[in-house]
Parts: structure tokens; sequence; C-alpha cells
């Protein structure tokens, strides 16, 4: 990561933590009065191959300890009625702030991937990971609805395993390099804008032509 790139990652981070201290403070609150304890969820994920580390997140789950893999159909009962509407506007990811600031991720880059999955596709990810991992991305941004309605669709935790790893790994690996080979200060910030409120915008010039995924 370049130093102009930590640096943004900082001040961004800093400047969000004051604004938005109120708004998690009231998350934190709702999520505590309907759901009870934990109120944040930590996941274990990976910024590089054999280095993980714990991502947060506002709980939006009923607990599992047997719980593992990504989230499809076959989890959906497990979602709370306050969880839903976290998971809709992201507002669950709010508390990786923390994250940006502890240097485990960037504001832009692909998504912390589940260490299972880094041991399933250990040469994709060693090229993925060189970047560091993000709060949004191409990939997030490219494919993000296509992943929910994929995985939403699978009515069993076996399913939801294969569909992840046939049609999701490979494509948003796809878009994660591509971002990595034309990534800049420019670039980052605006995906961070578009990720922030543009996102209407962002489908019509996806309509548009201006980004083409190849369903491979």
């Amino acid at each position: 990561m370049s130093f102009g790139k930590r640096l943004m990652d900082i001040v961004l981070a800093l400047l969000l933590s004051v604004l938005l201290a109120p708004v998690i403070l009231v998350l934190a609150l709702a999520v505590l009065l309907a759901d009870g304890r934990p109120v944040f969820f930590g996941s274990l994920r990976a910024r590089a191959p054999g280095q993980n580390f714990r991502l947060w997140k506002f709980r939006t789950m009923t607990v599992d300890s047997a719980d593992a893999g990504v989230t499809g159909g076959d989890k959906q009962q497990r979602i709370t009625r306050i969880g839903g509407f976290l998971r809709r506007s992201r507002l669950d990811e709010f508390p990786q702030l923390w994250n940006i600031l502890r240097g485990d991720i960037s504001f832009v880059g692909p998504r912390p991937p589940l260490p299972r999955y880094v041991e399933m596709f250990p040469e994709l990810y060693a090229e993925v990971l060189r970047s560091r991992p993000g709060v949004t991305g191409l990939a997030t941004l490219v494919y993000h609805e296509t992943e929910e309605k994929l995985l939403k669709s699978c009515r069993t935790a076996e399913e939801t395993e294969a569909v992840y790893t046939r049609r999701c790994i490979p494509r948003k690996a796809r878009l994660d390099l591509l971002y990595a080979k034309r990534r800049t200060l420019c670039s980052d910030l605006v995906l961070i804008l578009v990720t922030a409120g543009g996102r209407r915008w962002w489908r019509r010039r996806r309509g548009r032509g201006a980004i083409r995924v190849k369903n491979g």
C-alpha cells in the first residue's frame, strides 16, 4: 500500500469516526435493545495468505457457534429484523472504521475473504490479496447484487458453498485484479463516493456498457 493511500485511509477514517459517532452509538443501542448481546460480530478474515485478522461488524444474525461459510438462503431465518435493515443499508459495516485505522483493511480493495477460501484457492488469493482488502471496491460494486441473488436462492449450506466457490469467487477475483492494475487515489475516491451514495448512477453507467463482466 502506498503512503498516499494509507494517509487517505487514516484521515478519512478519523473524520468519519467523529462525524458518525452518534449514528454508530444509536445503531449499537438499537441492536442491544432488539437482539441483546453481543452487539458486534467479529469474523475471522484473511488480509494475506496466512495472515488473518478479526473483521468487525454489527451483529445481524442470531448466534450459532457452528456457523461457517458465507451467508446464503440457508441462513436467512437467522437474520434478525434490525439485522436485515443493517445489511440492506450496509450500516452493519460502520465498525470497520476501526479495522481501517488499525491497518487491517483499506477503504477500497478486494473484500477480505474467509481463511477457508484462501486455503481452497491459494494461487488465486495470492494474486488478489497483493492489494490490501477493503470495505468496498470494484468487485463489490459490480457483483454484489448478483452475488446476493445467487446465494439467496440456495437452500442448504452445501449448495451455498458450491455456488459461492464456482460462480462468485472467480468472477470477483477477475474484477479485483482489474482494479489492482488500474488503481489510483482518484479511482479510489470515485469508488468511495459511488459506494456512499451514487449507486443508481453507477448502475446507469453499467447499463451503457461502461463496465462489462464476462460470465465465463
